[in-house]
């Protein structure tokens, strides 16, 4: 890993720029980074209601931000999304890292189930952090505490949820031999 990393990352939630940093430098501790948001496109609706989506989400996030600066070495795509299991809706999110190389890495967050009142507004069709905010009255939490802090007393944070997903997005660059195509290692 070289000595200094440019992490890009399709976000200027500052929530996402530092999940990104701060799994970067648990993985690599003996790499620096620089991280930069890019304001792109996810391509998907602004919330993701299944598992698909919310991946295509991530992917479209870390291709755009290629696209906006390639004058890095990994940019990052995080979508957070939804998905209703037994008339309950789960939070997730995906990360996609996509090296230089063109190798791409994923990873996905632990999921937790929202309460019956700011699932009702979701199900409305309001955006998880609107719903958030009505709910707590809190001003912009997803580029906060999020969800789960909100509902852990900031126990497990937006940021802290993100950060092992990070992680393992770049298990491929950590042991790129075992994530090579050739299977007679």
């Amino acid at each position: 890993m070289e000595a200094v990393a440019r992490l890009v990352i399709g976000s200027k939630n500052p929530v996402k720029i530092e999940a990104v940093r701060s799994g970067f430098t648990a993985l690599f501790p003996d790499s620096s980074c620089v991280t930069e948001g890019a304001a792109v496109s996810s391509g998907v609706s602004d919330q993701p209601m299944n598992e698909e989506e919310t991946l295509r989400g991530a992917e479209n996030r870390a291709a755009a931000s290629q696209k906006a600066l390639p004058d890095a070495d990994f940019w990052f795509g995080i979508e957070g999304g939804i998905a209703e299991i037994n008339n309950e809706l789960s939070v997730f999110a995906w990360i996609v890292a996509i090296s230089k190389s063109g190798i791409t890495g994923r990873g996905r967050t632990a999921t937790f189930f929202l309460p019956p009142p700011v699932s009702a507004l979701v199900k409305q069709g309001i955006e998880l952090g609107d719903a958030d905010d009505r709910i707590y009255g809190t001003n912009n939490s997803k580029q906060n505490v999020g969800a789960a802090g909100l509902l852990s007393n900031n126990v497990i944070t937006r940021t802290t949820l993100y950060q092992p997903a990070v992680i393992m997005s770049l298990f491929p660059f950590k042991n790129p031999k075992l994530y090579e195509s050739n299977p007679n290692l």
